[in-house]
């Protein structure tokens, strides 16, 4: 079985993904979204991503990058670096039948991970935060990735802006031969 790594991320207009530990929106239609790409898979996160979320989710093991080697985090498994934390996440797929690692945040872990990536699953929020002091999502070259999908999210009545649910794959290079 292949088993892809997946950037999940939702960014704002100007690519703001997160301030002061928090999601600069209230979109509950994407946590369900959210839910529905990560539920049964290994997921890994940076330490203040966790620390943001403050609990393991149901449903996925969580693996935490993180270069404190005293750090615990009740419910998930910890990691010493990216690679390992791949490593483990491909293991946990694997023993679970599924074929998705998911990097879940934040930014400096998914510009860690973006060379390695399979696929993103972006949310495009339509609107743009302030982006002073504001942790942004990685600039995706073109020349590296393809839209493979876009749907318009519909917004329910407690999301705060509209948005796409947009889909990326890692476009395919070819060797001269």
């Amino acid at each position: 079985m292949t088993i892809e790594i997946v950037a999940i991320v939702a960014a704002g207009a100007n690519g703001v993904i997160g301030r002061d530990g928090d999601l600069p929106w209230r979109i509950p239609s994407d946590l369900k979204h959210f839910k529905a790409l990560t539920l049964g898979r290994p997921m890994i996160m940076g330490r203040r991503t966790w620390a943001s979320i403050g609990k393991a989710l149901p449903g996925r093991t969580t693996i935490v990058v993180t270069r404190d080697p005293d750090f615990r985090a009740e419910g998930a498994e910890v990691a010493a670096s990216l690679e390992a934390a791949i490593e483990r996440g491909r293991a946990i797929a694997e023993r679970d039948g599924v074929d998705t690692v998911a990097i879940v945040g934040g930014g400096e872990i998914y510009a860690q991970a973006l060379p390695v990536c399979d696929r993103v699953e972006l949310t495009e929020v339509k609107f743009a935060p302030d982006p002073a002091g504001a942790v942004a999502f990685p600039r995706l070259d073109p020349a590296a990735w393809v839209e493979t999908a876009r749907v318009a999210g519909e917004r329910g009545l407690r999301d705060e802006a509209d948005f796409d649910f947009v889909s990326l794959v890692r476009r395919k290079t070819s060797v001269p031969g």
